[in-house]
């Protein structure tokens, strides 16, 4: 609602990941994107792995053929979890307001952390495969954050994604403690591997390369500099297109996890 209402009002956008929850509001900001480019609104999505020099350098390579075709992403953020709920239903006047507070458990207002998080790794496969997956399969549920007061979210997702040229995403993130952690992403191709997060590439049969660069500045702060410097320069950035697909790409994981079917990104 604000996002469009700002564009209405002809005023620049940033927005936060993830920028919908839900199939409708994914349209609706795709719609307020193609009016911002219209009115050649700057539009900024905080996905700031694309503003870490790092991450740029390692997927241009790739994109220009470093490892071949690429086969298979691995995408994961497995970790023991966020912030426990910040008040009790006890201290507070409704079930809407616990909710609203503890926004983070409940689909309507995070879409689960799958989209509210997993989709930064999500989104770099997307972003080296320059395209979206048209499909998906999955599984996942509640084995330790079980009790009422977490709302009604998923503690882990496993979902596998297909794209068009059939290349697979396998994607898993987790909030349980005590297990396996990882928050990274790799990629396969026909000649070769590549960790993203690690800014490495392996040839086979070649050489290795390794980002040895520094990044330059905070990401989180840069993805906001990049945008205010297009404004100054008369030619805004619009990043509101990927942002809405690959918050698609991660609500059409959790509806498979959830269904327990094969899922479309059309349906």
């Amino acid at each position: 609602v604000h996002v469009e209402a700002a564009v209405a009002a002809g005023k620049h956008v940033f927005m936060e990941k993830p920028v919908a929850v839900d199939g409708p509001g994914v349209r609706r900001v795709l719609a307020a994107v193609a009016e911002a480019k219209k009115k050649k609104l700057g539009m900024g999505v905080g996905l700031q792995r694309h503003h870490q020099q790092s991450y740029i350098e390692t997927i241009k390579r790739l994109q220009d053929g470093a490892i071949g075709d690429i086969i298979a992403g691995r995408a994961y953020w497995n970790g023991g979890g966020v912030w426990d709920p910040r008040v009790t239903r006890e201290q507070v006047k409704s079930d809407l307001e616990y909710q609203v507070r503890n926004w983070y458990y409940y689909n309507w207002l995070s879409g689960d952390h799958i989209n509210e998080q997993h989709i930064h790794n999500i989104d770099v496969i997307n972003w080296v495969k320059n395209a979206y997956p048209v499909s998906a399969e999955g599984m996942g549920g509640r084995q330790v954050r079980i009790d009422p007061k977490y709302g009604e979210i998923y503690d882990h997702h496993a979902v596998e994604f297909v794209y068009a040229d059939g290349s697979r995403m396998f994607s898993y993130c987790r909030h349980i403690p005590n297990c396996w952690n990882s928050v990274s992403e790799a990629v396969h191709g026909t000649k070769g591997t590549a960790q993203i997060d690690k800014g490495r590439i392996d040839v086979k049969g070649g050489e290795s390369w390794a980002y040895r660069g520094k990044n330059d500045g905070n990401p989180y702060q840069v993805e906001h500099d990049v945008l205010q410097a297009s404004i100054r320069a008369g030619n805004p950035i619009n990043e509101g297109e990927n942002g809405a697909l690959s918050t698609l790409t991660a609500i059409l994981g959790r509806m498979a996890t959830y269904g327990g079917k094969e899922v479309s990104t059309e349906d």
